[in-house]
């Protein structure tokens, strides 16, 4: 067990998860900066498979992306580890926003920062939807982008259920792997 590992994995993943405001899927963005081009403990195409996983999994993405980064990266410890660190910040933003919830529900001020988050929430997001349709297009495969684009139209234009359209990639994943693998032998 690597300690100075498992210290850095703790410390990266409490800063990725105390500076995340908007959802979970700002810290996407973030993890890619962080575990990709700053420390390079991973490769873009593999971040990209851990996120589909952990946005593919009931719970918080910032949780589950914590759980199957830190498990790649430091095993069962690391995914501990990693889960740790990422529920700290927000267990303690949470109880003490709770404790003083009276004061801030009117504070004008208060109101009027949640909304310029928003925005900046908004343009991450955005921009996390981007980077990964850019890594989807560079892989250059036709059948990853169709899908993609499908996923898009059937979501957003025809109101499909996320839930479908998930097991629906998720069964044309397998079938791809399936024919790839036959092809090969």
């Amino acid at each position: 067990m690597d300690k100075k590992l498992l210290l850095k994995l703790f410390i990266t993943n409490l800063y990725l998860s105390a500076f995340t405001f908007g959802g979970g899927y700002v810290i996407i963005t973030l993890m890619k900066k962080k575990y990709v081009d700053e420390l390079d403990w991973i490769k873009e195409k593999e971040m990209l498979d851990l996120i589909a996983i952990a946005q593919s999994a009931p719970g918080a993405i910032a949780i589950n992306g914590a759980i199957v980064i830190g498990f790649k990266l430091a095993g069962i410890f690391g995914a501990l580890i990693s889960i740790l660190a990422t529920i700290i910040p927000p267990f303690v933003i949470l109880s003490f926003v709770s404790f003083f919830y009276e004061i801030f529900k009117n504070n004008e001020l208060f109101a009027l920062m949640l909304s310029g988050m928003q925005a900046g929430v908004g343009a991450i997001i955005a921009s996390v939807t981007y980077d990964m349709a850019v890594g989807i297009i560079k892989e250059n495969e036709i059948l990853p982008i169709i899908v993609m684009v499908l996923a898009f139209v059937v979501t957003y234009i025809y109101d499909i259920s996320v839930i479908y359209v998930i097991l629906s990639c998720g069964i044309i994943g397998i079938i791809q792997n399936k024919l790839q693998f036959w092809r090969k032998r």
